[in-house]
């Protein structure tokens, strides 16, 4: 629009309530152009907030958009301007406080710079993986973030090919053109193991649930330092397959105080399950850390508060999720990386239980 007509449509008097389209079709641009009397291009640009746009007329767009519910259309953009709004986000489970909290700081970064968030839940299944990688790139998004490095070849070969810009998340890598923001699994298992050797602790169980591949690189840190301290004896790991839940680390800890009364210490590979073997000990009367010392990993919600408290590995999955998001947007601008793998480690809370 000329500079002539946008002062002609600013001097014009504002319009009577705007009137809704037919029934029969979705309202438009230009629908909302008609009822605010400007331009669809006008229209355009006050409702992506560009500063070109009078102030005035935005009132006006805002208005006429208010009272026809228009709703703009993401996809339409994205192919007008070959570029797309939306970050498709995966990861394993919404009912994981680990991955609400990493999900909560990727969207307080993209928000305010104008990307929402496709969420996308995996339930660590590769396949299920693969099928949502294939419908959110049909989408064009603008950028992908996933969770961790275990996933099917043709999932690998869907992101490669798509010259999507991603980031992966909680593991890092030193490959290549492959960018990610996490920590070493392994060496935080190894780390709380050795403090538990350190402690004097003799017979140390780990017990675990899930078995995800993370969860299988914290097995290997507890492996290694147990060989190096010449203790490893895999009669000593619990795996099971289920879900990671309070249940079952209350069951997990009453099978293993039954089955080998000698073990005076267990590492367990999550809070949930470290809170949930501390209920047990309460319901049993087995004294903690006194009989049994034990440890969990990621310092979920209400670890400080068990009793006696619980002493864990503290991970940073807000600041993981939030230096991601940062590191996705400069990928999706163009911009250099200087930093492709950053590793922003972990922290070793020790407390009562150990």
């Amino acid at each position: 629009m000329s500079s002539s007509n946008v002062k002609k449509a600013a001097n014009s008097p504002v319009p009577s309530p705007a009137r809704r389209p037919r029934a029969s079709g979705r309202t438009t641009l230009a629908d909302v152009a008609q009822a605010a009397q400007v331009s669809p291009i006008t229209v355009s640009r006050a409702l992506r907030g560009e500063r070109a746009v009078a102030p005035d007329l935005v009132e006006r767009v805002q208005a006429a958009a208010r009272e026809l519910g228009y709703v703009p259309d993401p996809a339409a953009r994205a192919l007008a301007s070959s570029r797309s709004s939306h970050v498709a986000v995966l990861i394993p489970l919404l009912s994981n406080a680990l991955f609400v909290d990493l999900l909560d700081a990727v969207q307080r970064r993209l928000l305010p710079a104008g990307y929402q968030t496709l969420i996308g839940v995996t339930h660590y299944d590769p396949a299920e993986e693969e099928a949502l990688l294939s419908n959110f790139l049909l989408h064009r998004p603008a950028g992908l973030i996933v969770t961790g490095f275990d996933r099917t070849d043709a999932a690998r070969q869907l992101i490669e090919s798509s010259g999507v810009p991603c980031v992966h998340v909680m593991e890092t890598t030193q490959q290549d053109g492959v960018y990610s923001v996490g920590f070493s699994q392994s060496d935080a298992g190894a780390a709380m193991t050795q403090v538990l050797i350190d402690r004097g602790y003799r017979r140390i169980a780990f017990a675990a649930a899930q078995l995800d591949p993370r969860t299988l690189q914290r097995v290997q840190g507890y492996r290694q330092a147990m060989q190096a301290a010449g203790r490893l004896d895999h009669k000593l790991e619990w795996l099971s397959p289920e879900r990671s839940s309070l249940a079952l680390g209350g069951e997990l800890f009453e099978r293993i105080h039954a089955d080998d009364p000698a073990v005076d210490a267990i590492f367990f590979n999550n809070d949930d399950l470290a809170q949930g073997a501390l209920l047990a000990a309460l319901r049993l009367g087995v004294k903690v850390p006194e009989q049994v010392a034990v440890a969990g990993f990621n310092d979920l919600t209400g670890s400080d508060q068990m009793l006696p408290p619980l002493a864990t590995v503290r991970t940073p999955r807000s600041a993981i999720g939030a230096r991601a998001a940062v590191m996705l947007m400069k990928l999706m601008r163009g911009e250099a990386v200087a930093e492709p793998s950053s590793d922003l480690g972990f922290e070793l809370v020790l407390r009562g239980s150990v």
